[in-house]
């Protein structure tokens, strides 16, 4: 059973996350990853990150889902679909990878690196960048590139979770209002999330894992409801926050955690 400090860790960074990225379109799961990272390994922290990102999308897509543009749901929608369930086969296959690199210092073993904690981790500091440089920060594309968009959003979020970034500097050049840019956002999160949620469920399953052998789900379900509530808030009052100073917090936190992944400190 987790501490109360795992629990107020969670609970803390879900509720913040949830309420400030809800105009960004992105960052609850960029943030949620690394905080689940320092309680599970790296692969079951990316399942746990994908519960509470795919709970907080259903709540807001409950909210907000009726001002989705369906054009741009279904051009990048279908790709990122497709895209997500071969992202998630991927992070299956990285995960079930038995090869390991052992850092030893003074003939003592100190870290171990295995595949799956260096593909993530290197990911964790690659999407860093994009919250951390202003070049990328101020990346966007044309309207035609949606189903390129989606294929990239889609692969990277069943892989690792980092899908956000990518479709909202992707849907930020197609002219649509904020209540439409946030509403197509949630949609089209939450379809990321039902399939890589399958997938990885319908993996676990068939390599003889137990859902209820999982100690998370008490982190999980507080991480949700802490969500919930920081999408209300942030629904009615967070609109004008300014996201710089998230986008640094959040990048310096994915680029620290996924330096300590790729070393192995993790």
């Amino acid at each position: 059973m987790p501490d109360l400090l795992s629990f107020a860790v969670v609970a803390l960074a879900a509720f913040i996350a949830a309420g400030l990225t809800m105009y960004s379109g992105f960052g609850l799961g960029t943030l949620m990853l690394p905080v689940f990272a320092l309680f599970f390994p790296v692969e079951m922290a990316v399942v746990a990150t994908a519960l509470v990102h795919g709970a907080n999308n259903v709540f807001k897509v409950s909210l907000l889902g009726r001002n989705a543009d369906r054009e741009v749901v279904l051009k990048f929608g279908l790709t990122a679909i497709v895209a997500a369930v071969f992202g998630a086969m991927t992070l299956a296959w990285f995960a079930q990878a038995g090869a390991s690199m052992t850092v030893e210092v003074n003939e003592e073993a100190v870290s171990e690196i295995t595949p799956v904690k260096f593909v993530i981790g290197f990911l964790m500091i690659a999407f860093a960048l994009f919250e951390l440089l202003p070049g990328f920060q101020k990346l966007e594309f044309d309207r035609r590139y949606l189903p390129l968009g989606g294929i990239l959003s889609g692969f990277f979020g069943g892989l690792s979770g980092h899908q956000g970034a990518l479709r909202s500097a992707f849907l930020a050049k197609t002219g649509l209002t904020t209540e439409r840019f946030v509403g197509s956002n949630a949609v089209i999160g939450f379809l990321v999330d039902l399939t890589r949620i399958s997938v990885y469920l319908a993996l676990f399953t068939t390599a003889g894992g137990d859902l209820g052998d999982f100690g998370g789900w008490p982190l999980v379900i507080s991480g949700s409801l802490a969500a919930f509530c920081g999408v209300l808030i942030g629904k009615r009052y967070l609109h004008k926050v300014t996201m710089k100073s998230v986008q640094t917090l959040v990048g310096i936190l994915l680029f620290g955690v996924g330096l300590a992944l790729v070393f192995g400190v993790l």
